[in-house]
């Protein structure tokens, strides 16, 4: 190697690894400072202890962070990677060798268990793929970002308090780069606030206990609203030209709904039977181009679940492949 090129690269590795030793030391700091702020929470030396020694920078989950399938892929692309033959045969399968604990857990919650299959196909393919990341370092880093900084700081919080309190255990605390956790992939707050020790063994178990998964998946789709008496959307067709003021292409931004009459006065044709009196929204996740949805109230429900317009189209497309297929 020439000498002036080895100079380059040892100069090189000494900058990137300046830049590592400060970045660390700025995590430090940042964790001695959420410690603080944890034991302010009421959250015990113990569990603050315990929880931190487990904490190290993930750095790649920040590249994970801001390269989400759900925001870059196209509709279609998206759909028939989590929806595929393979799967829906698994999930009628699933569906047949657990029919009386679902049909009881749909009884109970007004909560289709074609829906809850399917949440569960597309999170973690049945339980297959739950995460292996350790969620406290996970939401430590993402804490630390800057990005969205306060979401996750709430979130690593709630979780160091359901530790405190003993209704998850610390050791089963594995998941998503995202710090989601379990069958359904439930984040800290959705913990606290739906999940269901349905077991009744003293422990909230979203991983091992498929009983305590789905009556939990269950129990947010209701408590959030869902309604059993109307369908998530269908398929639709556009045969004129639609003001871009009625099209939603953002999750954070719904516009008018409508009747179905009124949307097809408009030229916009659904693929299946609408009840009439339901009121659609109509979505198309990559602008102008691609698929449209008319879309319900139950629709917004699922984006309560993960904030994407494709994951939702997908979720409703594969529970519509179970229960009319």
């Amino acid at each position: 190697m020439p000498k002036r090129l080895k100079k380059f690269v040892v100069f090189f590795i000494l900058l990137i690894s300046s830049h590592a030793s400060a970045e660390n030391q700025e995590f430090i700091n940042w964790t001695n400072q959420f410690k603080i702020k944890a034991s302010q929470a009421g959250v015990s030396k113990v569990t603050i202890d315990k929880a931190f020694a487990r904490i190290v920078f993930i750095e790649k989950l920040l590249v994970y962070d801001r390269k989400q399938p759900e925001f870059i892929e196209k509709t279609d692309v998206y759909v028939e990677k989590r929806v595929t033959p393979q799967r829906i045969a698994k999930a009628r399968n699933l569906l047949s060798e657990n029919k009386d604990f679902l049909n009881k857990i749909e009884n109970e919650f007004s909560v289709p268990k074609e829906t809850l299959i399917a949440l569960w196909g597309i999170e973690t393919n049945f339980g297959i793929n739950k995460g292996k990341v350790d969620i406290l370092s996970a939401l430590a880093t993402l804490s630390f970002d800057k990005r969205r900084s306060e979401y996750f700081s709430n979130e690593l919080l709630i979780l160091l308090k359901l530790i405190d309190s003993k209704k998850v255990k610390i050791e089963s605390m594995y998941g998503s780069w995202a710090g989601a956790h379990g069958n359904f992939q439930f984040m800290p707050s959705s913990i606290a606030t739906y999940a269901i020790d349905y077991d009744k063994n003293q422990t909230i178990d979203l991983t091992n206990s498929l009983e305590d998964s789905f009556a939990s998946a269950a129990n947010y789709l209701k408590q959030i609203g869902w309604d059993k008496n109307i369908i998530w959307g269908s398929k639709a067709t556009l045969e004129k030209n639609i003001s871009t003021n009625l099209i939603t292409t953002d999750a954070r931004n719904f516009r008018k709904a409508m009747t179905y009459e009124q949307w097809k006065d408009l030229g916009v044709v659904s693929e299946t039977k609408l009840p009439p009196k339901t009121l659609y929204q109509l979505v198309k996740p990559d602008g102008t181009s691609g698929p449209a949805y008319l879309v319900s109230n139950n629709y917004e429900k699922l984006l309560h679940w993960n904030r994407s317009l494709r994951f939702a189209i997908a979720a409703g497309l594969f529970s519509d492949q179970l229960r009319y297929d």
